[in-house]
């Protein structure tokens, strides 16, 4: 008899959004598991934070628990994660690194450590930090999942040991982020929680563009700004919008600016939930640079780079309509095409074959003969071969990135 879930998820959170980007990534990909079949099981940690600020209950795709603490994990548990296919636990996750020892006790199937924060889970190793993984653990995950491609990924496998490790990035929920053209209320907006390492970029993007300019309309929106900053006159600032509040925001702004945290600058290759999210709502993208993100998007095409305030002020006096019009549809084609939730399943099952196809492998050769062996992983996942997994080279040493002070929120979604 089949179990009552063939995919387990332990994530930091999907019923809230706020302050974390992880909610509406674990969100999209659950929803494309279950377009492809899968029965996925959504473990959650009740905490005040997130239980005071619940914006979707209950996601569709997935049955969603909650959990007052870990000893109600084995407690409740245990036969769905020893029988699932796939158990994935992710960055984050209070207790993670118990949670994880648990979960590699007794899960039958393929088990995989999905790293939403991989830059900031590489500093926190190198610091001796072993919140929510271990080096060790590394080692026993057979897949290790992350939110960063490039030279990373050779990283993790060649100096902690893991089996397999493949870029997952986030994908967008097309069906809720899409063009909601509006009349126009702002030049430029910013969708973001407060960080120490991305305020200054924030400033000098956005701030010093308002208080040179001023006849232009700006907004940012998100939680922990400190109360010291002196916002200009022309900024409108809200605390928090709710994901399906998201595709009104963008559509009522002529640009959306993207700024990366520092750590995910370092490492590369790291697309934020909130550039996909733009992007999906075919709103112009004017982003701070970083390694990759010309592996992802085409520059001056499908996003805009911007180094300083000049940079910005010439995009918003001088880009013609059309072309920031043009500008925003590249962007959300090239979404269409690569980064939607199905897509993003369906890399997720190829990963899984590549796995099985390993181990398959690996048991024939030990035990002398072409006999496959069945480590959980059923039969109905996706056949195809996975695609490109490194995502490029970078410059930067994804090992020697820092882990921001004053971190409020897990940095890998790029909230």
């Amino acid at each position: 008899m089949k179990p009552e879930y063939d995919i387990v998820i332990l994530g930091l959170s999907v019923t809230s959004s706020w302050g974390n980007g992880h909610a509406t990534t674990y969100r999209s990909l659950i929803r494309g598991l279950a377009e492809r079949g899968h029965r996925v099981l959504f473990l959650e940690r009740d905490t005040p934070w997130y239980a005071g600020n619940r914006d979707e209950p209950n996601p569709r795709g997935a049955h969603t628990e909650l959990y007052d603490n870990f000893d109600d994990l084995p407690a409740r548990f245990e036969h769905a994660v020893a029988d699932a296919a796939l158990v994935i636990v992710g960055s984050f996750v209070p207790e993670g690194t118990r949670v994880g020892e648990w979960v590699l006790s007794i899960a039958k199937g393929t088990t995989a450590f999905y790293d939403i924060d991989t830059p900031v889970t590489l500093a926190k190793l190198a610091e001796g930090c072993r919140e929510y993984v271990t080096p060790e653990l590394i080692r026993r995950y057979r897949l290790y999942l992350s939110f960063t491609g490039g030279p990373v990924l050779r990283l993790i496998e060649n100096r902690y040991g893991s089996p397999m490790a493949r870029a997952l990035y986030c994908s967008v929920d097309t069906e809720l982020y899409r063009p909601e053209p509006r009349p126009c209320r702002w030049d430029l907006g910013y969708l973001g929680t407060y960080s120490d390492d991305r305020q200054p970029v924030l400033d000098s993007l956005l701030l010093e563009p308002a208080r040179q300019w001023k006849a232009g309309q700006f907004a940012v929106v998100g939680p922990m700004y400190p109360k010291e900053i002196r916002w200009p006159a022309n900024v409108d600032r809200n605390y928090h919008l709710s994901p399906r509040e998201h595709p009104q925001f963008y559509g009522s702004q002529r640009f959306t600016l993207n700024v990366t945290r520092d750590a995910m600058k370092q490492a590369g290759y790291s697309p934020s939930v909130r550039l996909f999210e733009a992007g999906a709502c075919a709103a112009p993208v004017i982003s701070d640079w970083w390694e990759g993100l010309d592996s992802l998007f085409e520059i001056g095409k499908e996003v805009l780079i911007s180094s300083n305030s000049e940079d910005t002020l010439r995009y918003l006096r001088d880009c013609p309509d059309a072309e920031r019009s043009a500008l925003g549809e590249a962007a959300r084609l090239r979404i269409l095409a690569e980064h939607t939730p199905c897509q993003r399943a369906a890399q997720l099952d190829s990963y899984l074959k590549e796995v099985y196809d390993n181990f398959s492998s690996h048991q024939a050769r030990r035990n002398g003969r072409k006999r496959q062996v069945d480590h959980g992983v059923e039969n109905g996942l996706a056949s195809q071969r996975p695609g490109e997994a490194t995502g490029g080279e970078t410059r930067a040493k994804a090992g020697d990135a820092a882990d921001p002070r004053g971190l409020h929120e897990p940095a890998g979604a790029g909230t």
